[in-house]
């Protein structure tokens, strides 16, 4: 059974492992342990879509991670998030806002870093599809995102 959506979920972005840009093509900011053990015990491992603001700034549309990522076997659960926005540099330290608007897939597991990274493509262009429908829109537009001066 999935969690209540949408999720909010907000802390300060750490250093992840640094495969995201390096090795999939695909630059994620990463919680803390201590925010993802924060979250609500029944949040299914998967792939969610939805909203992340940086500090005060602009709302983009997002896809995250949340789970174990089989392929690299991680020990502890993760959320890594993907903004659909090109950033001019790495934002450590700052503050991110997401909401899990909705839920595209379990976690799976890849036989290749390239079969895993055409299912990353595929769950962007997933993401962006359902971000454009007007329940999803709404969300984007709530009060928990902080709105530039």
């Amino acid at each position: 059974m999935l969690p209540s959506l949408p999720l909010y979920i907000e802390g300060e972005v750490v250093k992840g492992f640094g495969r995201g840009s390096k090795e999939l093509g695909c630059p994620t900011a990463n919680y803390s342990l201590e925010v993802v053990k924060r979250m609500p015990k029944n949040v299914i491992p998967g792939v969610y879509y939805g909203w992340a603001q940086v500090d005060s700034g602009a709302v983009y549309k997002m896809v995250a991670n949340v789970g174990w990522c089989p392929f690299y076997q991680n020990k502890e659960m993760s959320v890594e998030t993907h903004l659909m926005h090109e950033f001019d540099s790495d934002f450590y330290g700052s503050n991110l806002k997401i909401v899990l608007v909705g839920y595209l897939r379990d976690e799976l597991n890849f036989d290749s870093q390239g079969s895993l990274i055409a299912q990353i493509n595929e769950d962007i262009q997933n993401a962006d599809q359902k971000l454009d429908l007007p329940e999803a829109k709404e969300i984007k537009n709530q009060y928990f995102y902080k709105k530039a001066d």
